[in-house]
């Protein structure tokens, strides 16, 4: 699967579900849903694909200028919290995706990160996208062990990145932090 296939199918789960694409937050959250229903028209190689694919999205992200703006944008962010954060960021699009990795700085144009900034509702991380994946995969095979195999045997020719990507900084260093990401720190530091 390429990339360009990768997301479009993304993007037909967002386009799915209309204006309720950006939020993780809601309890009833249609996006994981949609994604599944898109990837059940998939084969079994496919859904494979797709899960590689998404693990080579997340570690594109795994940069420590974007870990800073989660962790400005959180309140904090444990590895743990990256991962779902990543993920989310990932259901937000490849044209937020692409921008974030670019300048993380970007993310506050977003209407949800006014939001959160504002403490209203509002997130951005998803726990896992692993969930719709297996779920799709589920719905066609009654099962997931060969699925979890064909990742496995995917992911054992993937080099895999220990430290993230860029300059590590001190994210409780606020003038650092607004050196780095002036329009987050407008947002949540100000």
């Amino acid at each position: 699967m390429d990339e360009d296939t990768w997301w479009a199918l993304i993007e037909e789960a967002r386009a799915a579900v209309g204006s309720r694409a950006d939020d993780r937050d809601p309890p009833d959250d249609p996006l994981p849903e949609a994604l599944t229903d898109v990837l059940v028209r998939l084969s079994r190689e496919e859904i494979v694909e797709f899960a590689v694919r998404h693990v080579e999205a997340r570690q594109s992200a795994y940069r420590w200028e974007l870990w800073g703006a989660a962790d400005l944008i959180e309140g904090g962010c444990s590895d743990d919290g990256f991962m779902d954060f990543r993920d989310g960021l990932v259901l937000l699009g490849r044209a937020t995706f692409t921008r974030a990795l670019a300048d993380p700085d970007t993310l506050a144009d977003l209407p949800v990160i006014t939001r959160m900034s504002r403490e209203e509702a509002g997130w951005i991380g998803y726990e896992s996208l692993s969930y719709p994946i297996a779920d799709a995969y589920q719905r066609i095979t009654g099962e997931t062990e060969s699925l979890d195999e064909g990742i496995g045997q995917a992911l054992e020719e993937m080099a895999h990145p220990e430290d993230p990507a860029g300059e590590r900084w001190k994210f409780d260093d606020d003038e650092e932090t607004r050196s780095r990401l002036p329009r987050l720190a407008e947002l949540f530091l100000d």
